[in-house]
């Protein structure tokens, strides 16, 4: 059992934060303005104060306007935290487009976005203890491909090699779990088998008993700016390494198994 503070409780980090609790740990959580069960971002005294009692300190906050926001207010007092285990959530996005091919953790930084690839590395060289995980797309119950077909706005776009990974937000924590008694690094965590969307689209309209939506080009979709730099990286990445030294393997090892858990 342990203390763990959480910067960001957001939704993958508030699934953690479940998990824990239900295992006996005291979770303290931030978020943009407090409340709840939360403390505010900028309450410095509430939050110094949890830095001081955890064992355990996680960042799910990405960068904003240039800057890591926690790095920039607590990098200091995290890095002279007595906790035993410091983590970061990043992004599979620090690649870049791979064209397609397999990526683990020894590729280079290409990514489009210099701030996400700036936190990447600044968290790493904050202190000898720290665990970056690199993150795919992530679903799971009320955030999937099945919501989005219910509310249409799943897309099948013709682009017929481009590939993609993606974890479920369960396998996601499980392998944050396993890290606490795991070596420090870099860890990617997605699941076994990189797809195209539109199988996902296919197959979360079988399940649903809906309609495919039409195939179009991307020009035709008129997608957002955040989905349209979606679609601009092709990659699969490989999860080897935190099998191996993690023993972290991901319960819901394709779609097929993580949209049904979502239903």
């Amino acid at each position: 059992m342990g203390q763990i503070l959480i910067f960001g409780l957001g939704y993958a980090a508030g699934h953690l934060a479940n998990r824990l609790i239900a295992r006996g740990w005291n979770v303290v959580g931030t978020t943009r303005d407090g409340g709840g069960d939360s403390i505010g971002f900028a309450d410095e005294a509430a939050v110094l104060a949890a830095l001081r009692s955890a064992t355990h300190i996680l960042s799910s906050v990405p960068p904003s306007d240039g800057v890591d926001p926690v790095l920039a207010r607590y990098g200091e007092a995290i890095a002279l935290a007595s906790a035993r285990w410091v983590g970061y959530l990043s992004s599979t996005g620090v690649y870049g487009d791979a064209g397609g091919a397999w990526v683990d953790e020894s590729a280079p930084i290409t990514g489009r976005r210099p701030d996400r690839n700036a936190a990447d590395a600044a968290w790493q060289k904050l202190r000898g203890d720290v665990s970056v995980f690199r993150l795919p797309g992530i679903y799971g119950p009320g955030r999937s491909m099945l919501n989005r077909i219910e509310e249409g706005r799943a897309h099948r776009i013709a682009l017929p090699d481009q590939v993609f990974s993606r974890v479920h937000v369960d396998d996601l924590a499980s392998g944050v779990i396993a890290s606490f008694a795991g070596p420090a690094g870099v860890y990617n965590l997605a699941d076994d088998e990189p797809c195209h969307q539109n199988r996902l689209i296919e197959w979360g309209c079988a399940m649903l008993g809906a309609p495919l939506p039409p195939l179009q080009s991307l020009e035709e979709a008129d997608l957002s700016p955040a989905a349209l730099a979606f679609y601009a990286e092709n990659r699969r990445i490989a999860n080897g390494r935190a099998k191996r030294l993690l023993g972290w393997t991901p319960r819901f090892p394709t779609y097929r198994e993580g949209l049904a858990a979502c239903r």
